[in-house]
């Protein structure tokens, strides 16, 4: 006699099937010592009700005019507990990996907003979780374990970020070169990197414009990557290091 699910919150409240034979009838089932509600004769073969709260494992017992079963194991579980979410960006294509970081969170299931995230790994203490595609903004992270629903934090959409103008497009390979660069979705721009080496002075102007200082790099035309918190794109070939003539 099989009872679905065979685990839920200590705050009780969850419904739960219970399926066998002869179970027409049903007077009353209990949790250990304590009644549950809402007790439910679906058909001769199956039962439904609502667990009372309670902790720990506890055997489910269900009484009809013929006698009471042979008890069934059902655990309490302690709700989710969240201490960190992290990245709290990323890109509206979805694919970035977010660690939630907390206690009690086994066998859980992620939602950003309403849509589902695809969970890589899973224990008592983390969740690693890809997030799905979404529109630019904030939405409710929420996690899902048999013991409960809790809001982890809010996580932000970010468009990616386009680049359309270098100005200048080349100068010296000492580096020291004032660079402004244009584009769309700039706004949280976290990095700028020249052939590989970041750039200092990183100065965000609005979100179409962002200017940065060239580091030292070598003679030749090198990819340009900016990053924001939503995703990476790069122009290729977009700076070209100068050697100064020597005389």
């Amino acid at each position: 006699m099989p009872i679905s699910p065979n685990s839920g919150p200590t705050g009780g409240g969850q419904t739960v099937t219970i399926t066998g034979s002869n179970l027409s009838g049903t007077t009353s089932v209990k949790f250990g010592s304590k009644n549950a509600t809402n007790v439910t004769n679906v058909s001769p073969t199956t039962v439904t009700a609502v667990t009372p709260s309670g902790a720990g494992e506890v055997g489910v017992t269900l009484t009809t005019p013929g006698g009471t079963s042979n008890p069934l194991p059902y655990f309490y579980l302690q709700s989710p507990l969240i201490s960190g979410l992290s990245p709290t960006a990323g890109s509206t294509a979805g694919g970035t990996s977010v660690t939630i970081t907390g206690n009690n969170l086994n066998n859980a299931t992620v939602n950003f907003g309403a849509n589902p995230g695809t969970v890589t790994n899973n224990n008592a203490t983390s969740i690693i979780v890809t997030s799905p595609a979404g529109a630019a903004g904030n939405v409710t992270v929420t996690v899902t374990t048999n013991a409960g629903t809790v809001n982890a934090g809010t996580f932000t959409y970010v468009a990616d970020p386009t680049i359309t103008l270098i100005d200048p497009n080349s100068g010296s390979d000492a580096g020291g070169t004032s660079v402004t660069i244009t584009g769309t979705n700039l706004t949280t721009t976290q990095s700028v990197t020249f052939d590989g080496t970041t750039a200092p002075g990183l100065q965000i102007n609005s979100d179409t414009e962002i200017v940065v200082t060239t580091p030292p790099g070598t003679a030749g035309a090198v990819d340009v990557v900016v990053t924001t918190s939503g995703n990476s794109v790069t122009s290729i070939g977009g700076f070209t290091y100068v050697t100064p003539p020597l005389i």
